[in-house]
């Protein structure tokens, strides 16, 4: 297959074919951009890798050009590549562009957004600016849940797509991480181990923490019990989290970033994965809604400016 110009321009995707590109196969090809793995791709896409590569191929045959570099690492994106990238996020964002404002114009362009905890996300209020500014006629159901759903009523079929953070049991859900936070242990102020720089979670053993109550998903308690069985307080919301440490001295995990009450603090966990904040939807959900939101919600978070 003859190599891209190292000069190429929009010029070397063919015009007509531009026209007749299914927005299946684009859709296919920007998740293999943005993973820039074929196998992470198909995980995403919910497919099995082998249709997945015989479907860019079929498209780098019909462009006459190689869209990716492969290698044992994974796939970067040709010259030619790169500029199909810009031009099917173009197309992908016109059609749902589409599909929604014949929504609006039969009176259903509604969707029903679920946020976990307080909502006090900087980015989720860019987010919301770029999507109040994309789609002015919709109208957005916000709903803020407890820390004891973590799909925010996804599973339950009460929202259509999700800000919140993994892990959780992903089954039947499509998930797009937009952000890795730090997290910290949270302590009481003069508690002897707030004085430390940075903390393990050896060091807090023996310690009780506050924790999830029984029936919560179990990849989402194991995660912020620091990966063993603790004992102390049930809670349920950010609120109940500092209070039963202000209250009780128990300890626990939080965002290493959030502002804790007065007479309390946090310090440093350096042997735990940062916490991963997603954007969740329903497997097969055809609403153009949700895919515009998901779309819009990496575009915000990817724009971010002093985060971690």
């Amino acid at each position: 297959m003859a190599r891209p110009s190292k000069t190429c321009s929009a010029t070397s995707i063919p015009h007509g074919y531009r026209r007749t590109m299914e927005l299946r196969t684009l859709r296919y090809f920007v998740a293999v951009a943005e993973e820039s793995h074929f196998g992470r791709a198909a995980v995403r896409l919910h497919m099995s890798q082998p249709p997945l590569s015989r479907a860019i191929k079929q498209l780098e045959t019909e462009i006459g050009a190689a869209l990716f570099d492969r290698s044992s690492a994974g796939v970067t994106l040709t010259p030619v590549g790169v500029v199909l990238l810009d031009e099917a996020r173009a197309l992908l964002d016109q059609a749902d562009r589409v599909r929604v404002r014949v929504a609006a114009a039969a009176g259903t362009a509604t969707v029903t957004v679920g946020v976990l905890g307080d909502g006090a996300d900087p980015d989720a209020t860019r987010l919301a600016a770029a999507f109040r500014a994309r789609h002015p006629g919709v109208e957005v159901t916000v709903r803020e849940t407890g820390l004891t759903d973590p799909t925010c009523g996804l599973h339950a079929g009460t929202v259509d797509v999700a800000l919140t953070r993994g892990p959780f049991d992903e089954t039947g859900l499509s998930v797009r991480e937009l952000r890795a936070d730090p997290v910290g242990a949270l302590l009481r102020a003069g508690d002897p181990l707030a004085a430390r720089a940075t903390l393990t979670t050896a060091d807090l053993a023996g310690r009780r923490w506050f924790r999830f109550p029984e029936g919560t998903d179990p990849l989402w308690r194991s995660y912020w019990n620091g990966g063993e069985p603790r004992e102390g307080p049930v809670v349920r919301t950010v609120q109940e989290c500092r209070q039963a440490v202000l209250w009780n001295g128990t300890v626990g995990m939080t965002l290493l970033d959030d502002e804790p009450v007065e007479g309390l603090t946090v310090v440093p966990l350096t042997d735990m994965p940062p916490s991963p904040a997603v954007v969740a939807w329903n497997t097969g959900d055809t609403n153009p809604l949700v895919r515009s939101f998901v779309r819009t919600a990496v575009a915000a978070y990817r724009g971010r400016s002093g985060r971690p």
